[in-house]
């Protein structure tokens, strides 16, 4: 089956998703007459000027409503112009699940870039999180534009870092200076000490890593605080070890837990908290149905919750 490589603009109104689309296709080394399909899902100020690239192999559709986004349509406008590969301006206001999840067999996302307006997006961060983490997410890069001179970038780094941290950030300065972001995220515990002690306020962090790279973490002996899911569909001496981490929003909240082996005499109440000391390994699991990091408890002593019983990336 031809795969087709499928490039995701994405950024609220007015963020410059469509001069970065226009730029890109007039730039011969990117549109050298390979047949394109367009998708604007979103029509601002700045329309897309087809006369300024050829654009006899470009097909443009404009999607006013995002459940024309089907596999169907989609299928159907690929086949009718016979494309080599999609450029999609996607709409800021809507999920970008529902586009992934309508693309036909074949299409593979190849990159997916985040546009936002600096002097704007402390205010949509504060306003529209959910969407601002939903695009966040699957980001391979954010591009902040229209960054005002003598702007601390700090704030805007942590805001990404919280939701990705395999996401590249640039930022282009009011004056047409493009800096790349080189703040360094060390981790706020000590992965060489003999126990890895992780506090309350840095478990989500210490969650996230963990299972992004479990590999760095095998082997490591970890002293933390969870609360304990013990279900008798469970194998015998097997419970879940996590807390509830909010990403974005109160709607987002889930209980993000690893397997947990442990041997008599150690015995695990369900929703009791616990100060565990364990070590990482990588194997299968049951709970998982495949290979995942666990953890080998070596003790545990029932305690208090955390002041903060919902973990967050801040």
């Amino acid at each position: 089956m031809q795969q087709i490589p499928v490039y995701i603009f994405t950024g609220f109104l007015e963020s410059g998703k469509t001069t970065f689309v226009q730029g890109t296709m007039e730039d011969p080394r990117f549109n050298s007459g390979e047949k394109t399909l367009v998708l604007i899902c979103e029509e601002g100020e700045v329309e897309l000027d087809t006369a300024k690239f050829p654009s006899e192999n470009a097909f443009v559709r404009v999607v006013d409503d995002p459940e024309d986004l089907t596999e169907a349509h989609l299928a159907a406008w690929a086949a009718e112009c016979g494309c080599e590969r999609v450029l999609v301006e996607y709409n800021g206001m809507w999920l970008i699940q529902p586009l992934y999840d309508a693309m036909p067999d074949g299409w593979v996302p190849y990159q997916d870039m985040f546009f936002i307006d600096g002097r704007t997006f402390l205010n949509y961060n504060a306003n529209m999180r959910s969407l601002v983490v939903d695009k966040i997410k699957d980001a391979d890069v954010c591009v902040f534009n229209r960054v005002p001179k003598n702007t601390d970038v700090m704030e805007f780094h942590k805001i990404v870092r919280g939701v990705s941290r395999r996401t590249d950030i640039v930022y282009e300065f009011e004056d047409g200076t493009v800096v790349p972001d080189e703040i360094e995220d060390p981790l706020p515990f000590d992965l060489e000490a003999p126990v890895v002690r992780i506090e309350d306020r840095d478990f989500a962090l210490f969650y996230r890593d963990m299972t992004e790279e479990p590999k760095k973490y095998k082997g490591k002996t970890v002293e933390f605080k969870a609360l304990a899911a013990v279900d008798r569909k469970f194998p015998d001496h097997v419970c879940a070890l996590g807390r509830h981490i909010m990403t974005c929003c109160v709607e987002d909240i889930q209980y993000c837990a690893l397997a947990a082996k442990y041997n008599d005499p150690l015995v695990f109440e369900n929703g009791v908290w616990y100060t565990v000391r364990a070590q990482i390994d990588i194997r299968f699991s049951r709970l998982y149905g495949k290979k995942g990091p666990i953890y080998v408890v070596q003790s545990a002593q029932k305690t208090n919750e955390p002041e903060e019983k919902v973990a967050t990336f801040y």
